[in-house]
């Protein structure tokens, strides 16, 4: 089997923001090579990735890396990456953080390559207090009353406890007492929804506009035996879809979820309410701190009310309800 290794040059605070970016097109696992500090740093106290293969210790360019299967499904994944970096670059005024170069390179490797570095810094992750994220090789054998996760990245993915996800799952938590009903928006690979259920939601409806993360998501529930009835998925942009709007909009849920950007965020603030009903709550993360008082302006001017805001490095998540 071969894989497209695909690397983007960037900066420590830009790796985030690229992450986010490559999350919008569905390649939400990813790994991240920065210096030897870095890397040695992180190794030695809470782990805020999971994968780094032995050669990111030693370079200390930092980038983004993905590995995505050589297959027909996932042509033309390169181009829109680049795209995806063409765009991201235009920002750079706006988003006010060094971004490196943003230059994207791809190779043809070979599994044996990389695979077994790539699962030497796959372990399981604690995640909030009721959460354990693991790789489908790993065992738990100490679950501590946790639920357990279980992602098979499929050699094209190196799963990591990114600042938005952990945030999402800290606030989602809280609000998961049983039988819940969930709004995914901007799914990804399903881990915030797919957490929710374990932790005990009863159903979950999520979306994401890339064909490729909607197949990840709905692949990912089944592997954690949650019930495919109970679990909807769609693909498309909610926004711009009316059939996709009218299926989330005919029922009220318990808990929405956005894991995406501040713009998206921003442009979903007036659809969210009508998701909700009271006593609803909107998780929303991917916001960097300096856009955090738009997206506050845009969802209290939507009739919500900022309850709770969560900080990660330069990253934010916040919690909502009707007001």
């Amino acid at each position: 089997m071969k894989w497209i290794e695909i690397t983007i040059d960037t900066t420590d605070e830009g790796a985030d923001i690229v992450c986010a970016r490559l999350s919008m097109l569905g390649v939400n696992e990813v790994s991240v090579v920065q210096g030897r500090e870095a890397v040695e740093a992180i190794m030695e106290s809470s782990v805020k990735y999971w994968d780094y293969a032995d050669d990111a210790a030693l370079n200390n360019s930092p980038a983004v890396k993905a590995y995505i299967a050589d297959v027909k499904d996932n042509e033309g994944i390169s181009d829109r990456i680049t795209d995806s970096m063409r765009e991201l670059d235009a920002m750079r005024d706006e988003i006010g953080l060094p971004l490196g170069s943003l230059e994207v390179r791809t190779a043809l490797v070979d599994e044996q390559d990389w695979a077994n570095n790539w699962k030497a810094y796959f372990k399981p992750i604690n995640v909030g207090e009721r959460l354990t994220v693991c790789p489908t090789w790993e065992q738990v054998d100490d679950t501590e009353g946790r639920a357990v996760l279980r992602i098979d990245p499929g050699m094209a993915f190196g799963t990591g406890t990114h600042h938005t996800t952990r945030m999402c799952l800290e606030i989602l938590e809280k609000h998961i007492k049983g039988g819940e009903t969930i709004a995914d928006i901007g799914c990804g690979s399903g881990i915030l929804s797919a957490a929710a259920m374990l932790m005990g939601a009863g159903a979950a409806t999520a979306v994401d506009i890339d064909p490729v993360a909607t197949k990840t998501a709905a692949e990912n529930a089944e592997y954690n035996g949650i019930d495919i009835m109970k679990y909807t998925v769609y693909t498309g942009d909610i926004l711009s879809d009316k059939q996709i709007r009218s299926a989330f909009t005919k029922q009220k849920y318990d808990i929405v979820l956005a894991n995406i950007v501040a713009n998206v965020i921003i442009a979903l603030a007036p659809l969210v309410p009508q998701l909700m009903h009271e006593g609803s709550v909107f998780i929303a993360s991917g916001i960097i701190e300096d856009r955090l008082e738009e997206v506050k302006t845009a969802l209290e001017a939507s009739g919500l009310a900022v309850t709770k805001v969560l900080c990660g490095e330069d990253w934010r998540a916040l919690e909502a309800k009707l007001a």
